[in-house]
């Protein structure tokens, strides 16, 4: 089990489960090298007050292309409804809908690189809950492939990424670790504003997601952020912020206005994004106790006395179907997880969570020791509508992926559970520093 480099770690992903070299390589060199189409149940759409689409959209996140979408519409981004938010330098499909929107006034929607197709209407929102994962179709470019541990030879890239792919179809997936995205990939802060949240410090929260500087980013906004860093002054950064930074202009504009009303100008954000936060943290902590997991040697694919699983549905995880693992019923529990039935599950830390009891408590209980924190801090009481119960999440990321490489260009295709994310397979093949993109 090979040790991740530092940008994975101080983000919890401490090893990868494969042990061939990567390839490095270079992701979406074009938005067509990313393509993603949601995968639903199969819905019917008989009428209703909401009008559901699928759009196929290139070089649009989902949130700002709603946003624009509503602006053409002249109507609230609340009525918009859908169920995952999608990169944005990708080639991807998903489904919306619109509350209280006649069919024909979609004509007002004039947006590049985007289509339309109505797929009828239903009686409620789009939402996360219809849907059942993303389809993943996937470039990497410029490979170059490491030394092998064996003999010393540099392998070539068809050898090397099919002997990572043998290796995940043996531990029959990967990590199911929260990737970059999830914390921010120019900018991976949004764990630490959700920290300082969970810990009280409403104030170096708010300064963190505005202010604190990576060389990432463009150089105009690098230099507004540190000087905010270095001063704390909210009246001189607001000249100095670029607009293209619309949040942190809203939340600058809100608190030269509230002066010292740290908790309430994080009311001027959407209420997706004010939730990530916390959300980021908890993310964080589940990828720390994953990693002290694997590196306790107790693995992934069988549960032990203490554990708690979840059961399938449709060959994939159930959340709603939890057992606590017993000397009694262990045999039994780990005969479905062999049968891919069943799942160890780890907790997403929140104020009602119950930890684990044997060896996978310890390991709980010593990670939040170390990070200083206790399930009740999820309440957030300067921000109530921030705070989380706690969930919990498979520890293994069933995957078997189908790869062909032609001329030192590699694609990759595999269906991945709802909330997974396609980059901690990535990370198995490339083994970089970073997930490397195309500027």
């Amino acid at each position: 089990m090979l040790i991740a480099p530092e940008q994975d770690r101080a983000l919890g992903m401490e090893y990868y489960i494969t042990d061939s070299p990567g390839c490095g390589g270079v992701l979406r060199s074009s938005p067509e090298d990313f393509v993603v189409d949601e995968v639903y149940e199969n819905l019917s759409y008989e009428g209703g007050r909401y009008l559901v689409l699928e759009v196929v959209k290139k070089d649009w996140d989902t949130h700002h292309l709603i946003r624009e979408m509503a602006r053409q519409l002249r109507i609230s981004q609340k009525r918009f409804g859908w169920a995952g938010t999608k990169d944005k330098r990708a080639v991807t499909s998903q489904r919306i809908s619109i509350m209280n929107l006649d069919e024909s006034e979609l004509q007002r929607v004039t947006l590049p690189d985007l289509k339309m197709k109505v797929l009828g209407r239903t009686n409620r929102s789009v939402s996360l809950g219809d849907l059942l994962g993303n389809r993943f179709k996937i470039k990497i470019r410029e490979l170059s492939c490491g030394t092998d541990p064996v003999t010393d030879l540099i392998t070539n890239p068809a050898e090397s990424m099919a002997r990572i792919t043998e290796e995940i179809r043996e531990y029959k997936g990967v990590p199911n670790y929260f990737g970059v995205q999830r914390f921010g990939e120019a900018r991976p802060v949004t764990h630490r504003v959700g920290e300082a949240l969970v810990r009280g410090n409403v104030e170096e929260a708010v300064f963190i997601y505005l202010a604190m500087p990576f060389s990432g980013e463009l150089e105009r906004t690098r230099v507004a952020r540190q000087k905010l860093w270095e001063n704390r002054d909210i009246p001189e950064a607001l000249k100095s912020f670029p607009d293209y930074l619309r949040y942190e202009v809203a939340m600058l504009n809100y608190l030269v206005s509230h002066p010292g009303d740290y908790a309430g100008s994080f009311g001027v954000l959407s209420p997706n994004l004010r939730r990530l936060f916390v959300h980021a943290y908890q993310s964080y902590l589940f990828n720390k106790i994953l990693s002290r997991r694997l590196a306790s040697g107790l693995g992934l694919t069988r549960a032990i006395e203490g554990d708690v699983v979840c059961f399938a549905r449709n060959d994939l995880p159930d959340m709603g179907k939890l057992q606590a693992v017993t000397d009694e019923n262990l045999e039994a529990v780990n005969r479905l997880v062999d049968r891919g039935r069943a799942y160890v599950t780890l907790p997403l830390i929140g104020f009602e969570s119950t930890l684990a009891k044997g060896a996978e408590g310890e390991i709980e209980r010593a990670v939040l020791q170390e990070e200083g924190t206790v399930p009740e801090d999820f309440r957030i009481p300067a921000n109530p509508d921030l705070g989380s119960r706690g969930a919990r999440r498979t520890a293994l990321l069933k995957v078997s992926p189908q790869v062909r490489v032609e001329e030192g260009v590699a694609e990759l295709e595999f269906f991945l559970p709802a909330g997974s994310y396609a980059t901690v397979v990535l990370r198995e093949y490339m083994k970089g520093a970073f997930i490397a993109e195309a500027p």
